[in-house]
């Protein structure tokens, strides 16, 4: 591959090396309303990709040796950006004064980070990637963004941890799962607006990238708008009113600079029943200008996030209650309390340093982040589960009874459900204040909890080599020390809990006092530590009508598990340090664009990428012992796609097709299983897993009039499995001899017959047709009708497994197992196809120099329900008891969904100056 990139440059170096005569196009760049400069936006002739900028006094020079009809983009943050048609031979060109209006839909883009952040519901699908969408005008991104993120749409079916996003050049995607964490800056919306984003396999000027995109987060005060600006939005969606505040200081005595911005978003009850919300938000950065060629900036960011969780449930649930239900929250002393939520608070201090002159560009950045992510969790022990929607509990229980159906129970289990459906936070409390417990708890709630220290150093540089060579470089070395441990919330009116596992009677810390009170670790508690240390080159060449460039990256990896607690089931392997679990890897990347006229140009890249497995995939039950999962492999992506790109007057778009193929990759599983090798409570574990990730992208544009603008976008993909992975289970073997799956600890269960069967990531295809109208008196409306399909459920992979065919009684299999009964059985059906119409609006005023605006949105206007998305249940892992289950139509373990939100409005206010 290195070889034939080396060829395609030097044979772009051979074809133009002649002589060219050089056309200069030069004018000044001013706001219409004030008539003042504007300084540091972006001029380009579109299909040339190397955009220059204005000086301080707005003024550009830019020089080609292009021929023909072109299109001269002149675009900078809350301006509309203007399209001027030029025709290039060898006379100079002055534009004169170029006048920008401002951009009315602006608020949009600002609250698009408010709008996505109610995708993320919960940890299990917070692997929406949309935020990295805030900045990019492109306007197939821009749908997915604001109308397709609201069914849970993935670019490309790709999960966030596979884009990176960068805060003042500094990675911000954590070591544990891969995926940024957007609580991090969450509400600071004002700060977070210049950024710079690649998409998909596209040259980045920052870092080698991922496959799905790159954001930089420009954090410094001078490349912000100065000014104040306040805020206030309502909403019905995660959170129900949000204040804003935001001053910068512009450049003073040019020396320095300081943005200072918080924020405040609550609400006792979102969307969602029981889902408070409790957020704040504070950042500040200066900036001092050393010189006009260096700077140092300082930045601090405080955000903190507490909301209420909802849960996936299942049909009969849904119908039941509807899809607003959520059996984690319940009433106690007449105010609502929710047994999950999830706490985040860490703050992040960065130091950079930037250089920038003519040919060279450097920034440096030392990141340190600290604090803790602590998830609630209602423990039980030898009493009742207290889940409301626990299956035995609900009519699905008495229909599927194996000796026989008995409605009547059922109908009663129906009402009793409907009177009492919340969580009963009065019984628990009476549960652990009776005599029987002598003072122990039946019921404690407790955290989950993390606490990461990470340092991070970075350093990028981008050097112009002659005119026609860019080269760029880059080293990361990041140091992570995770602390895990499960600590008591609330002993529920108890005096203490006794720490063993209840079904073993085994200490889960055979060194400390086996009671503990509230605030007490107990469970489990152990670190985990990593360091990444990455370096990357990329040389870009640029020959008139060709572009290209070839990237290469080499990455070492260390993970260690270090336990501090001595657990009884696994007394030799849990205590004290892991082995090292080391990984390095190379990559590389490279593309190439032609551009055809001004009007139209093409461009294809590749990747082949080669990555560790993130840290929760590297130990198979981390919170009791210290084994790693064998024959573990770095995961490899190749990855292809290629576009046509299109730039009239009037019509603009792109066309783009892609394909990825992930190998070798690994993923970690826990549920209680009755399979038929037995039943237990297991860590499954997938090796050698491949995904396929293929199709079709399309975005237009179509400027009716200076007014009315229509757009039509489309995704149709195919994302589905690509090997049949391998499957084992693990489980402790502290019970009875006769009662365990296998004395060692583990069984193998062979590979799981899933290849061709679809993923579930999000609609596979989707539709989007917009019409926008801009009023010349500062009004603007937007509605969107979108159409979202072929999307999936999670599959059980154990259910595809040869043990799925064994009767656990006998040991054979089940007579009537045959392949056609088993396919029927197991057969993978698509979630519903829906329709959902969104609106969008606006107006601003300039009174007195100062800004007014309102803006609105209403998503999901006629109120449809759907699925965003689910899982299969495991617990039925041999064919007879699925089958029985299945037997009434309303099977105990059937899929749970995500429901998406019904209507909902977003009312934001801004007043700047």
């Amino acid at each position: 591959m290195i070889k034939h990139t080396l060829f395609l440059l030097l044979f772009v170096k051979i074809c133009f090396l002649h002589a060219q005569s050089a056309t200069t196009i030069s004018g000044v760049i001013k706001e219409r309303v004030k008539s003042e400069v504007i300084a540091n936006a972006e001029v380009v002739l579109e299909g040339e990709f190397t955009p220059i900028t204005t000086n301080e006094l707005g003024e550009f020079k830019l020089i080609t040796s292009n021929k023909g009809d072109f299109i001269l983009q002149i675009s900078t943050p809350d301006f509309d950006s203007k399209r001027i048609p030029v025709f290039l031979d060898d006379n100079n060109i002055d534009l004169g004064i170029i006048f920008l209006e401002r951009d009315m839909t602006v608020e949009k883009s600002i609250n698009l980070i408010n709008i996505t952040d109610d995708e993320l519901l919960d940890d299990e699908i917070n692997s929406n990637a949309l935020a990295l969408l805030q900045s990019t005008k492109d306007i197939f991104l821009n749908r997915a963004a604001f109308d397709f993120g609201q069914a849970f749409f993935r670019v490309r079916g790709y999960d966030s941890q596979y884009g990176e996003v960068h805060l003042n050049g500094l990675p911000m995607n954590k070591m544990y799962d891969g995926r940024p964490q957007w609580n991090n800056w969450g509400g600071l919306n004002d700060v977070i607006r210049n950024q710079q984003y690649a998409n998909g396999l596209e040259a980045s000027d920052f870092t080698f990238g991922g496959i799905l995109g790159n954001t930089n987060i420009d954090l410094r005060p001078s490349g912000l708008r100065p000014g104040t600006r306040l805020s206030s939005s309502l909403s019905n969606r995660t959170y129900s009113g949000r204040l804003m505040a935001t001053y910068n200081s512009g450049v003073k005595n040019e020396k320095f600079a300081y943005i200072i911005s918080a924020s405040r978003r609550w609400a006792k009850q979102g969307y969602m029943d029981g889902t408070l919300y409790d957020s704040y938000s504070v950042y500040g950065s200066l900036e001092y200008l050393l010189n006009d060629k260096n700077t140092i900036s300082a930045t601090a960011i405080v955000a903190s996030n507490r909301r209420g969780r909802s849960s996936a449930i299942t049909e009969e649930v849904q119908e039941i209650q509807g899809n607003r239900y959520n059996p984690y929250a319940g009433i106690q002393n007449g105010k609502i309390r929710n047994s999950r939520e999830r706490h985040i608070r860490e703050p992040l201090f960065l130091f950079n340093y930037h250089h920038e002159s003519k040919s060279l560009q450097i920034n440096a950045v030392i990141g340190y982040q600290t604090g803790v992510y602590k998830r609630s969790r209602l423990g039980y022990y030898n009493a009742p589960n207290p889940d409301p929607t626990y299956y035995r509990y609900l009519p699905s229980f008495y229909l599927n009874s194996p000796i026989g159906a008995n409605f009547e129970s059922a109908i009663q289990a129906e009402e009793g459900f409907i009177e009492n459906p919340q969580l009963d936070w009065e019984n628990i409390y009476k549960a652990n204040t009776s005599l029987n417990q002598n003072g122990e708890a039946a019921y404690v709630l407790y955290d989950d909890t993390s606490k990461d220290n990470q340092i991070t150093a970075r350093a990028t540089s981008n050097i112009d080599i002659g005119s026609h060579y860019k080269l760029d470089l880059g080293l990361t070395h990041r140091q992570l020390n995770s602390k895990n441990y499960a600590q008591i919330n609330d002993l529920l009116g108890a005096e203490y809990h006794r720490d063993i596992d209840t079904f073993s009677e085994t200490l889960n810390d055979v060194s400390s006092e086996v009671n503990k009170g509230n605030g007490a670790v107990f469970n489990y508690n152990y670190n985990l530590k990593g360091s990444n240390s990455d370096v990357y080159t990329q040389l870009n060449a640029h020959y008139n009508k060709v572009k290209a460039f070839v990237s290469g990256k080499y990455a070492i990896v260390n993970y260690q598990r270090e336990g501090l607690f001595m657990n009884e089931r696994f007394i030799d392997n849990s205590f004290g340090e892991s082995e090292r679990v080391k990984f390095s890897n190379w990559s590389l990347k490279a593309g190439a664009s032609y551009t055809i006229t001004g009007r139209h140009w093409v461009s294809v890249n590749t990747a082949i990428i080669n990555r560790a497995p993130v840290l929760q995939n590297v130990f198979i039950n981390p919170r009791e012992n210290n084994t790693v999962v064998p024959n573990l492999q770095s995961e490899t992506m190749t990855s292809v796609d290629a576009t046509y790109f299109l730039r009239m007057p009037k019509l603009t778009g792109r066309f783009t097709g892609f394909y990825t193929r992930f190998q070798n990759t690994t993923d970690v599983n826990f549920f209680f299983v009755d399979s038929g090798v037995g039943s237990d409570f297991v860590q499954e574990v997938l090796t050698d897993l491949d995904k396929l990730h293929l199709g079709v992208e399309l975005g237009l544009e179509y400027q009716v009039s200076s007014a009315v603008k229509l757009s039509l976008v489309a995704s149709v993909a195919k994302h589905e499995y690509a090997s049949n992975p391998f499957v084992t289970i693990n489980f402790d073997t502290a019970g009875a001899t006769e009662d365990l799956i296998d004395i060692s600890g583990s069984k193998f269960l062979g590979q799981s017959a899933v290849k061709d069967y679809k993923l579930a990531k999000g609609p596979q295809k989707a539709i989007a047709v917009g019409i926008e109208y801009r009023d010349p008196k500062y009004w603007w409306v937007s509605a969107s009708a979108n159409y979202l399909a072929n999307n999936y459920a999670n599959i059980s992979t154990i259910t595809r497994t040869e043990s799925f065919l064994i009767d656990p009684e006998t040991q054979l299999r089940f007579p009537d197992a045959t392949d056609e009964n088993v396919q029927k059985l197991l057969k993978q059906k698509p979630l519903d196809n829906f329709y959902l119409l969104n609106m969008v609006g606006g107006k601003s005023w300039l009174k007195k120099g100062k800004y007014i605006s309102v803006f609105a949105s209403v998503n999901n206007l006629f109120d449809t329900t759907f699925r965003t998305g689910g899982y299969e249940q495991s617990r039925n892992g041999n064919y007879g008891q699925l089958k029985q289950d299945n037997f009434s139509g309303n099977p105990s373990f059937a899929p749970k969904y995500w429901y998406g939100f019904g209507r909902t409005y977003f009312l934001n206010f801004a007043f700047s100056f």
